[in-house]
């Protein structure tokens, strides 16, 4: 496994990734509210009211706990189980979606993420119908940034931390490209009752990819006229 450092991508249209932060800083705040500073009975109930588990949403027709089950959709994207969950979600947005941000603009990005979201959701639904675990985080979302940087940024230089601690520089498509295959080994891999949901990797991954070359030609330009 790696962990994303930097890109060299500059910000081209806007002049700060605003909605990026935003997601991080909400995504932190909950997490520090149900995680560290609240109780184990807290994350519980956050995880049973706000995460999206397969079972209830196809077969509760009223909502459970405080919202009707189709917002977990949503609702979802912002829990975290642990330090490394949400580190690694979020160091992921950092890198990365600013430049998606740039490209969309700041209402498209913020629609863009949660589409893949609901989508990545909807594709782990799909493939575990009877599964009565919570599917928190909001890697669905994030896989999506990563397909869309694959395929506006191929050539851009990403620096990684690989497996030793000496950051070295990548190019997008070979780093993106290596954590999406990933993601289908683990799938192929995945022994009952694991809980690290790879579909929903793999489903946010394949919408955000369709999504941004149907729209690349309506997004922000390069100053060479071209993404």
């Amino acid at each position: 496994m790696f962990l994303p450092l930097h890109d060299d991508t500059p910000l081209r249209v806007i002049r700060f990734q605003f909605v990026t932060m935003a997601i991080i800083i909400i995504n932190i705040l909950i997490f520090l509210y149900t995680g560290p500073l609240g109780s184990d009975y807290i994350l519980a109930s956050a995880e049973g009211n706000f995460g999206l588990v397969p079972n209830e949403l196809l077969h509760t027709e009223a909502s459970i706990g405080n919202i009707a089950e189709p917002f977990t959709l949503i609702t979802y994207l912002f829990l975290h189980g642990g330090w490394m969950h949400l580190i690694g979600n979020m160091l992921f947005m950092w890198v990365f979606a600013d430049n998606i941000e740039d490209a969309y603009g700041y209402v498209g990005f913020a629609i863009f993420f949660l589409l893949c979201g609901v989508v990545g959701g909807l594709t782990h639904v799909f493939m575990m119908p009877n599964s009565n675990s919570p599917l928190i985080g909001a890697s669905g979302a994030v896989s999506g940034v990563l397909a869309a940087y694959l395929v506006l940024y191929p050539r851009a230089r990403v620096w990684v931390l690989p497996l030793f601690p000496v950051p070295i520089p990548l190019p997008a498509i070979l780093v993106l490209g290596f954590w999406f295959l990933l993601q289908v080994y683990h799938v192929a891999a995945a022994k009952a009752g694991e809980d690290i949901a790879w579909w929903a990797h793999i489903g946010g991954f394949a919408f955000g990819l369709v999504i941004t070359m149907i729209m690349r030609s309506r997004l922000a330009f390069t100053p060479n006229g071209r993404i």
